[in-house]
């Protein structure tokens, strides 16, 4: 069954709650969304507390997939610029599919909505997002259209000894 997707959902304990088991399982299934297994809700917390607080303050929105049984099963945080000559470009940011659910398109259904949401942003041309290399991200976001505009190597250190390249990727909306 296709996930439904809502944005800007009311945050009530359900959606946060549910939006914490969501990073926790996609993380301490080694998904590449700012932590490295094992990871506990209680070390992600703060960091979804801080994307909380930008979402209360209009910097960023979140789009949420439910599955057919109302859980939450994918995310998206769309973080806006403020400097006045990037205006025209959206952030990317925490993309998550539950593990239980890859392979079955919802990562391309999170991003196709993710894109058609942007469309409908006052004044927004872009989506630019990073990724993590060692995991063919910059492949699968290649495949829904991104396009990949910058690279720093092993800029994201990982393990001692596990560096890993920052990938910007680009989506032109127009």
């Amino acid at each position: 069954m296709p996930l439904t997707f809502t944005l800007d959902p009311a945050v009530t304990p359900a959606l946060r709650d549910g939006v914490l088991d969501l990073w926790t399982d996609v993380s301490n299934a080694g998904g590449a969304v700012g932590f490295v297994p094992p990871v506990t809700p209680e070390e992600i917390r703060p960091e979804l507390v801080r994307h909380l607080v930008a979402m209360a303050e209009g910097r960023n929105r979140l789009l949420v997939g439910h599955d057919e049984s109302g859980t939450v099963a994918a995310t998206a945080f769309f973080s806006f610029n403020t400097h006045r000559l990037m205006k025209h470009w959206v952030w990317l940011y925490t993309v998550m599919v539950h593990p239980k659910h890859q392979g079955q398109g919802y990562g391309r259904d999170l991003l196709a909505a993710a894109a058609a949401e942007a469309r409908g942003f006052d004044g927004i041309a872009a989506i630019r997002l990073t990724c993590r290399g060692g995991h063919g991200l910059e492949a699968f976001y290649g495949s829904c259209g991104y396009r990949e505009v910058g690279r720093v190597p092993g800029a994201i250190r990982v393990a001692p000894g596990d560096d890993r390249d920052d990938i910007t990727m680009l989506l032109a909306l127009a």
